[in-house]
């Protein structure tokens, strides 16, 4: 069988800068025009080498067939800006204007193995970077006044270039004030504030110092890479390295895999089984602002630290405390970074298995009891089933022996919870769609060429035939979302919850040194879509994701999570229907009376109205991203969203990683858990359960 990468943990990528604006500024007049320098940075002969290699190898296997042209030139170019200057803080209108000359040559240059506009490009930012580093200086060296009635607006994503000097001093001045006022209204007295922010950019100049020409050519590369969609990314040998060793390493500290995002640490991954999981607290894509050692240890900002850097002041021995200054991405323009507390310890991977509870709904005078099965990801121990030994670590052994429990328990009905479930093992996959169903296909792949690979579970026995249901959310992606989808199409169970991450296709890692043989050294790997999954009724679980058959309130939008948020993500299709037999466990009459249930329920419940009126509040008051910057007004904002918030935590929705572990202490109130159970309870007292007849769809 065909190996496939499936996970949905992103690549290591360094970039200096990103979304949120906080670095370096100038002062005084400076020229517009770029004159080189002997601190500029060149490539070399190899890079150039490596860029027709990685071009040939896009362009011809890559799944998405594209042709070079000026079209997708302008793409490129406009990626590379942004992988420098997203938030449009650094470069002038000018010096924009000065790049378009490369805007329609970048298609030939990357043929020929021209890396001029890359380091061109590049050199003009290190140029302008610096000029902001001294205005940040001489700014930082006064205290701010916060009297002056004025606002700025923290997302930048639609804002225009400063067409003057003036004009970009005057955004740095009203963004190093936001920034100074928020360490204030944090708890920061004026002398902490000031020595904050001069470490911070400190950080930023000696991480720009490090900066070699294998980094700027990587971004170049995933500028291109990502024209084509999200996953394909150019590693550099140093990245490389550090990519596969995160994959393989044995895993300590706080369980969190890491990468560098503009100036931030950000959180890719949550380790199933690390205390980072188990602590419900964080989730991917948190920012790490600052870390701190110890109960009492000062804070020591990892803003535009190099990720290494930050790592080896996150680690440390077990049994130590280390807190972490959090930005949560679902934050609001006016939060101030949380600081979280965590214990290092050595990562427990069997915390991550799977495992179970049992949970008592009570539903129009009966109480149904029912069994959970938390999976917090698709687990197999490949070496170890290699080397056929006992006991090996398998998401579907485990599974069937829980289920083999709770039968024992009798339970009424089961719920697979998948809330936070980033993917996995493929075949685990498969092979527990199988204890639902006698046999049959689950998942479909196709490659570039159109050629599709149907792979089926063989096994006719069946573990569990009662009530089911599938807990999905926003952060269930990839493994989840094949398990998901086939358990709906073969009306095997009900998908509740929310829309899933939308993450279907395969990556391959091809190590380029095998395609320039000649070169001694390293030059790095491409991680390349070669393929698509699709479900077994024809419908690609990329973009979409799953929908559920009842879907639960959600904070984490389309727009802003998920692979519908990638502009270049591979978009839905459709491909013919596998050959299955659906149940009729699941009839479209059965769906609709649950849905009425639930709704009638969404007006009526105490608890799940709150949860909507959460949502539709955060919603609301993320659209706000502009911030006052006068003190007393920041205050005003600040207690506002404050007790919006307290009121929406009263009863939040445990979704993502926060949602996927079951300690023995009493946990608060799993509110779409329970509704998930009642849903469970509505289908049983339909009639919804131990109907084994099938129906062909062919």
């Amino acid at each position: 069988m065909r190996k496939y990468l499936i996970t949905l943990v992103p690549v290591l990528m360094l970039s200096l800068q990103q979304e949120s604006p906080t670095a370096s500024a100038s002062i005084g007049q400076h020229s517009t025009v770029w004159t080189p320098s002997g601190d500029d940075l060149k490539p070399t002969v190899t890079q150039e080498r490596v860029e027709q290699a990685v071009t040939q190898l896009l362009t011809r296997y890559h799944y998405r067939k594209v042709r070079l042209s000026d079209s997708l030139s302008a793409v490129v170019w406009t990626n590379y800006l942004k992988e420098m200057d997203p938030s449009k803080v650094y470069f002038l209108a000018s010096d924009v204007t000065s790049f378009e000359k490369y805007k329609n040559q970048i298609d030939d240059a990357l043929v020929n193995g021209d890396l001029t506009a890359a380091f061109d490009m590049y050199n003009v930012f290190r140029k302008r970077f610096n000029e902001r580093n001294e205005f940040v200086k001489q700014t930082l060296s006064k205290p701010f006044s916060f009297t002056a009635d004025e606002s700025y607006n923290v997302d930048r994503e639609k804002a225009q270039w400063p067409k003057s000097l003036d004009e970009q001093n005057d955004l740095w001045r009203k963004m190093l004030k936001n920034q100074a006022l928020e360490l204030k209204l944090a708890g920061k007295a004026d002398t902490s504030v000031a020595s904050l922010m001069n470490s911070r950019y400190k950080n930023l100049s000696k991480n720009l110092g490090r900066i070699k020409s294998e980094d700027v050519f990587q971004w170049y590369m995933n500028a291109f890479g990502e024209t084509l969609d999200p996953h394909t990314n150019y590693l550099a040998p140093r990245t490389a390295d550090r990519f596969n060793e995160e994959m393989s390493a044995s895993l300590e500290g706080i369980g969190a895999r890491l990468q560098e995002d503009g100036e931030y640490i950000k959180i890719t991954d949550l380790v199933p089984g690390g205390p980072a999981f188990r602590s419900k607290q964080f989730t991917a894509g948190d920012k790490i602002i600052g870390v701190a050692q110890g109960e009492t240890g000062p804070v020591v900002s990892v803003i535009g630290m190099q990720v290494d850097d930050a790592v080896k002041l996150i680690k440390g021995p077990k049994g130590t405390v280390v807190r972490l200054q959090i930005k949560s991405p679902s934050a609001l323009a006016t939060d101030v970074p949380k600081e979280i507390r965590i214990v290092r310890e050595k990562i427990k991977l069997e915390e991550g298995r799977a495992h179970k509870e049992v949970i008592d709904i009570t539903e129009e005078g009966h109480t149904y009891k029912f069994g959970v099965v938390i999976l917090p990801v698709f687990y197999r121990d490949f070496e170890g089933a290699r080397r056929r030994e006992s006991d090996v670590a398998s998401t579907t052994t485990d599974v069937k022996n829980l289920i083999d429990s709770l039968k024992m328990q009798k339970v009424d009905g089961i719920v697979i919870d998948l809330r936070g479930n980033g993917g996995g093992s493929l075949i685990e996959a498969i092979n527990l769609t199988g204890l639902f169903i006698p046999k049959g296909p689950v998942v479909q792949v196709r490659d570039s060429g159109g050629e599709t690979e149907v792979m089926a579970d063989n096994d006719p026995s069946v573990t569990y035939d009662g009530p089911l249901a599938v807990l999905v959310d926003r952060f269930s992606a990839s493994a989840s979302e094949i398990f998901a989808a086939a358990i709906q199409d073969y009306h095997r169970g009900i998908i509740v919850g929310g829309q899933t991450f939308g993450k279907g296709t395969v990556q391959q890692l091809i190590d380029l040194n095998n395609m320039l043989p000649k070169e001694q050294d390293k030059v790095g790997q491409v991680k390349m879509t070669t393929q698509k999954f699709y479900r077994i009724n024809g419908s690609s679980t990329q973009h979409k994701g799953v929908t559920p058959d009842i879907q639960f309130p959600s904070r984490y939008s389309a727009e802003d999570f998920g692979e519908s948020s990638q502009p270049s993500a591979l978009p839905w299709d459709q491909i013919a229907s596998a050959r299955f037999d659906a149940t009729n466990f699941i009839t479209d009459k059965l769906t609709v009376k649950l849905r009425d249930k639930y709704e009638q329920r969404l007006k009526t419940d105490a608890d799940l109205k709150r949860e909507a009126q959460a949502v539709t509040e955060f919603k609301k008051a993320k659209e706000n991203t502009t911030v006052s910057l006068q003190e007393s007004k920041r205050k005003k904002e600040k207690e506002d969203a404050e007790k919006k918030v307290a009121n929406m935590e009263k009863a939040a929705p445990q979704e993502g990683a926060e949602a996927a572990d079951a300690p023995k202490a009493k946990k608060k109130k799993d509110t779409y858990l329970t509704e998930a159970g009642r849903v469970l309870a509505d289908m049983i007292a339909q009639g919804g359960q131990n109907k084994t007849k099938l129906t062909s769809n062919n």
